[in-house]
C-alpha cells in the first residue's frame, strides 16, 4: 500500500500514522467547536477506529446504525438516521477546519458516498511543517508539533475512549438530548418564519402575502436538517415581531421575516434572516417580478424556493427546495388550502363543511393538484370518524378517502400531504401495517413537517406504541408550540396511557378543543384517572350531548380507531368512573379479549 502523499511542491510525504490520527481525533472532539450533544463524537470515533483497524470496508449504513445508533438487527435503509447524522458530522468537520482546526497537521474527513473516513496532511499546515523540518531535520512531518504534546494528547485520547465506551454502554445521554426542549439548544439551526408584512394595497396583495408565508413553511422543512417551527406558531406572531421576543419566547436561533409589495403589475418581496441572539441581519434579498409576464402563484413558489435555498445553504444543507407541482394560479383554489388548515386547527363541523366544499370545487377545476386531493381525502375520512356532514347516497366516506389519497399519490408520489392522507386512510381502513409503512416513508421524506409528525405520532400511539407516539408528538410540539390544540390533545392521551396522569391533565387543559367531541371523551377519561371526578363528569356530560351514539357502541367505536384491546378496556373503565353509561367491565373484557388484537399489534 502506498504510505506517502505528494504535496504541491512535488515532495513525497508519508501518510499520518495511527497514533497521529488518534491524536487529531482527540483534538477535534475536545474542541469547543465540536458539539458535545448528540452522537457526533461516538460516530466519528467509531468510523476512525474501524478504519485504523483495517475494517473500513465494513463501514456501511447498517453497521453504523447498529453499533453507534443502537438500532435493532432489523434496521433497513428506510430509516434515514445514519444519512442524516453523517451529513451533520461532515458539516461539523468542515466548520471545525474553517475555524479552530485551520493549522492542525492532519485533516480527517468523511467523503460523501460512504462512511469510511479519509486521513491526510492538512494543506494549510504543510508550510509550517516544512519550516519545522528545516529547523529540526530528520523528523517525520508533524513530529515536531506532536512530541511536546504527547502527554496531553495521550490523556485526551484516554478521555475520548472512556467517553465513547460509556456512551455506547448506556443510551442515557442520547435519550436526554432527544427529550430536551428546543430552547435548551439555542445554537441548533432552528428557524421561525414570521408572517410576511403586507406593504401593498387590495385583497390580492394580502392573499399573496399569506400565500408566500405558507410556501416558505412548505419549502424550508424540506431541508431535512434545519428545524422549522410550524404553521400555527408562525401565524401567532406579528409581522414586526422582534428577534429578542423570538429568542426568549421560542428559543429559535434564527428569524426569517420580510414584506411583500404589490403595486399594479409589479411585485417586490423583501426577505431577511436575523440572528436572534443579537438581532444581526445575516442575509437579506429583494425579489422583483412582473404579473403581466408570470402568474401569481408561479412567482410565489419561485420566490419561496429561492429564499429557502439561500437561507438553508449556509448550514451546509445541499437539498433543493423545489416545488414539484406549484399550485394553480387561482385565488379561490389557494383559499381552499387555508380553509383546510383552519379546519384542522378547530376540528368543528362548520369549518369541515366549508373546507370540504371548497376542496371538491378545487379538484374539479384542477384535477392534477395533488395537495388538494390529499386534503380532500382527510375531509372525507372525517365524515365517518367524527360523524361530520355525512353525505347520503354517496360511496362510503372511507372508500372516498382512500380513493382521493391514492389519486394524490399518483399525481405526486413524494408530496408530504399526499403520503399523510394515504397513511390515515389506510389506518382507518384497518390496513395497519401498510399505514405505518407509509408513515415511515413520509417521515423519511420530510421529518420536519409538524402536521405529519403529529398525525403519524397519533397513529403510532393508537396502535399501542404509546412511547414512540409520544416522542413523535413531542417533536411536533417542540417545532410548533402554537399548534397546541390538536397536538396537546393527542399527547395528553399518550400521557394517560403511559400512566403520567399529572402530565395528561396539564396537556388536556392546554388543548381546549371545545367544538371537537372526542376531546371531551379523552378529557373525561384523563380527569377520572387523576381523581378529578367533578371535572370528569362535566366533560362526560358534554360528550354525551355531542355524540350519544358513540357511547352506545363505545367498544366498536374505539376498535375502529385501532385502539388495542387492553387499552380499550382501560379507557372504557375510565369513562365508567366518569359516570358515562358504558358496558360493564365483565361484558367489555369478554367482547374484547375473545378476539385477537388488530393485525398483530
Amino acid at each position: 500500500m502506498d504510505t506517502s502523499v505528494t504535496d504541491a511542491s512535488g515532495d513525497a510525504e508519508p501518510l499520518p500514522c495511527p497514533d497521529e490520527i488518534r491524536a487529531q481525533l482527540a483534538r477535534i472532539i475536545s474542541s469547543p467547536e465540536f458539539p458535545k450533544a448528540g452522537r457526533g463524537a461516538a460516530f466519528l470515533t467509531f468510523v476512525v477506529e474501524e478504519a485504523l483497524s483495517g475494517r473500513a470496508q465494513r463501514l456501511k449504513g447498517y453497521t453504523v446504525a447498529v453499533e453507534v445508533f443502537k438500532r435493532s438487527d432489523g434496521f433497513t435503509q428506510d430509516d434515514p438516521v445514519v444519512r442524516i447524522e453523517a451529513g451533520r458530522l461532515r458539516r461539523t468537520l468542515e466548520r471545525y477546519y474553517l475555524v479552530a482546526g485551520q493549522r492542525d497537521p492532519i485533516k480527517i474527513d468523511i467523503p460523501k458516498g460512504g462512511y469510511a473516513p479519509s486521513f491526510a496532511w492538512n494543506d494549510a499546515a504543510i508550510t509550517d511543517r516544512k519550516e519545522a523540518a528545516v529547523e529540526n531535520p530528520g523528523k517525520r512531518p508533524g513530529q515536531g508539533w506532536l512530541r511536546p504534546r504527547l502527554p496531553i494528547l495521550a490523556g485526551l485520547v484516554g478521555v475520548v475512549c472512556t467517553a465513547a465506551l460509556t456512551y455506547w454502554a448506556t443510551d442515557r445521554f442520547v435519550a436526554g438530548a432527544r427529550q430536551s426542549n428546543v430552547t435548551e439548544a439555542p445554537d441548533e439551526p432552528t428557524l421561525v418564519i414570521a408572517p410576511f408584512a403586507n406593504l401593498g394595497d387590495g385583497p390580492q396583495a394580502e392573499l399573496y402575502t399569506v400565500g408566500l408565508t405558507e410556501e416558505l413553511l412548505t419549502a424550508l422543512p424540506r431541508f431535512k436538517e434545519i428545524r422549522v417551527f410550524g404553521r400555527e406558531t408562525s401565524k401567532s406572531l406579528p409581522p414586526e415581531v422582534q428577534a429578542s421576543e423570538v429568542r426568549g419566547g421560542l428559543g429559535a436561533r434564527y428569524l426569517l421575516a420580510g414584506g411583500v409589495r404589490v403595486s399594479g403589475p409589479r411585485v417586490r418581496v423583501t426577505a431577511r434572516l436575523v440572528d436572534t441572539s443579537d438581532g444581526a441581519i445575516l442575509w437579506s434579498q429583494n425579489y422583483d417580478d412582473d404579473l403581466t409576464t408570470r402568474e401569481l402563484f408561479t412567482i410565489q413558489s419561485d420566490v419561496a424556493s429561492k429564499v429557502a435555498t439561500a437561507v438553508a445553504q449556509p448550514y451546509g444543507i445541499i437539498a433543493q427546495a423545489v416545488t414539484a407541482n406549484p399550485p394553480p394560479d387561482d385565488l379561490g383554489v389557494y383559499d381552499c388550502t387555508l380553509r383546510f388548515y383552519a379546519y384542522r386547527a378547530e376540528l368543528s363541523p362548520e369549518t369541515h363543511l366549508t373546507a370540504r366544499a371548497c376542496l371538491e370545487s378545487a379538484v374539479a377545476r384542477y384535477p392534477t393538484y395533488a395537495t388538494a386531493w390529499a386534503m380532500l381525502s382527510i375531509a372525507y375520512l372525517d365524515e365517518d370518524r367524527f360523524r361530520y356532514n355525512l353525505k347520503p347516497g354517496q360511496p362510503a366516506p372511507m372508500e372516498r378517502a382512500l380513493s382521493a389519497a391514492r389519486r394524490a399519490i399518483d399525481i405526486e408520489p413524494r408530496n408530504t400531504r399526499a403520503l399523510q392522507s394515504l397513511m390515515i386512510a389506510l389506518f382507518f381502513n384497518q390496513q395497519l401495517t401498510e399505514a405505518l409503512e407509509v408513515g415511515d416513508e413520509a417521515l423519511a421524506t420530510n421529518p420536519n413537517d409538524t402536521e405529519l409528525l403529529a398525525e403519524f405520532g397519533t397513529r403510532v400511539a393508537m396502535c399501542g406504541q404509546w412511547r414512540r407516539g409520544a416522542d413523535l408528538l413531542d417533536r411536533a410540539l417542540a417545532l410548533n408550540p402554537g399548534g397546541a390544540g390538536y397536538y396537546n390533545g393527542t399527547r395528553a392521551l399518550a400521557a394517560y396511557m403511559l400512566n403520567d396522569h399529572e402530565k395528561a391533565v396539564s396537556l388536556i387543559r392546554k388543548a381546549d378543543l371545545q367544538k371537537f367531541p372526542l376531546f371531551h371523551a379523552v378529557a373525561a377519561a384523563i380527569y377520572a384517572e387523576a381523581g378529578l371526578i367533578d371535572d370528569a363528569k362535566r366533560e362526560g356530560e358534554v360528550f354525551m350531548t355531542m355524540r350519544p351514539e358513540y357511547i352506545r357502541d363505545v367498544i366498536e367505536e374505539n376498535r375502529k380507531r385501532n385502539i388495542q384491546p387492553k387499552d380499550n378496556i382501560r379507557m372504557i373503565a375510565s369513562l365508567r368512573k366518569a359516570g358515562l353509561p358504558v358496558p360493564g367491565a365483565v361484558d367489555v373484557e369478554a367482547r374484547l379479549l375473545a378476539s385477537p388484537a388488530s393485525n398483530g399489534f
